[in-house]
């Protein structure tokens, strides 16, 4: 078996061995072996969800509840986790079948002019997020004392490093401890010492500050764009794929997808109760007029003020670690969907000399943002939720490929959607496509909301 294994070329070898830890595990009976199986089969679905509390994440639950306070979308988080999971999912059961990523499965399916079209939509929105990763990694940093430059090389350094030096299992186990720091953001909360009752209150009201306005349908815009992303489902398909998930595995990754979608509505809310209790009620944010709301230092000042400068210094960490994880998330996407589209290597087990067209893209695209951030007067909370607002965009045409690839019989076999869930998904594009050509109608006319 060792002499077979030797002769496979070094991703399938790795993937192959990890596989068969599984299977030995399966095989073993005991509560500690299903312990362990457990945790072995964990990975994308946490590793995605949390990773979508990025730094743009985080920095936009911080200006929505700065300028709507406790409100509506403090219920609509709740609303998101079955929408992500549903979304999701479908990458899962995706990569389980056909044992490819979801670049490959368009290109292959829907020909080279529609495989770029995906691709391109997926490279620019990849780009525009992970200039939000930057923006969060320099000002967490920067309330340390650390200057912007130097923010951006440690940022790199620590991205690449992780990219580039680790194999697949290794890779995946690593990203999962630096996303369990997401979670500061629990904790943080309490220091806020929110009315509790004004938060329940939220859940029955869905009470909308200052009514439906175009100030509203952007934020609207801005938060489902941080909660489904084009990129996720990339990531997603992809992971799973080099993991060496098999059909087995689907109910594990199901779970895997579902805790993760829970942990990032905890995560969101608490961010927005945090902002709603403390900055919201200062009267300087929640005017349409108003920019100083999507100012995330204005926030933290506001916050450092009421409660000092200890939560401060939490959000900051929390802030750094989520603009890593997304990035580390992000460069991996898109090296995975340029690999397969173009037929490259496609595998983080692979060393980098062997695999360097598939690592440069993504090391490209993360040094790209990384200058942008670097530009001097660059209104970077406006960019922050502005990059949201098109990754809600762009998410009708990534969700219409992968709902045509799960119902295709030929692909899915018997694991096709089902009624409810193609009901389910065409709804979701439905809202989306609704919400941007609203948002775009009332820029035109300004006094239709």
């Amino acid at each position: 078996m060792n002499k077979k294994l030797e002769e496979l070329p070094v991703e399938i070898r790795l993937r192959a061995i990890d596989r068969l830890k599984v299977a030995r595990l399966r095989h073993n009976r005991g509560l500690w072996t299903k312990i362990l199986l457990i945790i072995a089969l964990i990975g994308p679905g946490i590793l995605v969800m949390v990773a979508d509390n990025d730094a743009g994440g985080v920095i936009t639950y911080a200006q929505t509840g700065s300028i709507f306070g406790l409100g509506f979308f403090i219920p609509l988080m709740i609303l998101m986790v079955p929408t992500a999971y549903l979304v999701q999912e479908m990458t899962v059961r995706l990569a389980a079948v056909t044992r490819r990523g979801h670049a490959e499965m368009i290109w292959k399916r829907y020909g080279p002019f529609w495989g770029a079209f995906s691709l391109g939509d997926l490279v620019i929105a990849n780009s525009l997020t992970l200039v939000t990763e930057f923006i969060g990694i320099t000002f967490g940093m920067g309330i340390f004392g650390v200057k912007p430059l130097i923010a951006v090389i440690i940022g790199i350094a620590f991205i690449s490093t992780v990219m580039l030096t680790l194999r697949y299992h290794k890779w995946e186990r690593a990203s999962l401890i630096i996303a369990f720091f997401n979670m500061i953001f629990i904790p943080l909360v309490f220091f806020a010492h929110p009315d509790w009752s004004l938060v329940a209150k939220s859940f029955l009201t869905w009470h909308i500050s200052g009514g439906i306005s175009t100030l509203f349908i952007y934020v609207l815009l801005a938060n489902i764009g941080t909660t489904i992303a084009p990129w996720m489902l990339f990531f997603q398909q992809s992971s799973e794929v080099d993991k060496g998930t098999v059909p087995e595995d689907i109910g594990a990754g199901k779970r895997d997808t579902f805790i993760g979608a829970c942990i990032m509505a905890t995560v969101a809310i608490c961010i927005l109760v945090l902002t709603g209790t403390l900055v919201f009620s200062t009267g300087h944010v929640g005017s349409t007029t108003s920019t100083t709301s999507y100012n995330i230092a204005f926030i933290l000042s506001t916050i450092s003020k009421k409660i000092g400068t200890v939560p401060v210094e939490l959000f900051a960490l929390g802030l750094i670690d989520a603009g890593i994880i997304a990035a580390i998330a992000l460069t991996a996407s898109t090296s995975w969907a340029v690999g397969e589209a173009f037929n490259w290597p496609k595998s983080i087990n692979l060393p980098f000399l062997e695999g360097r067209k598939f690592y440069i893209p993504g090391i490209i695209s993360m040094l790209i943002a990384a200058a942008i951030v670097l530009v001097p007067n660059v209104p970077l909370g406006f960019l922050n939720l502005t990059v949201q607002v098109i990754a809600s965009i762009f998410m009708p045409a990534a969700l219409l490929f992968l709902l045509l690839l799960v119902n295709d019989k030929e692909v899915m076999g018997k694991r096709v959607n089902k009624r409810w869930e193609n009901v389910s998904i065409i709804t979701i594009m439905v809202v989306l496509v609704s919400m941007s050509s609203l948002y775009g109608l009332s820029l035109v006319f300004p006094h239709l909301l």
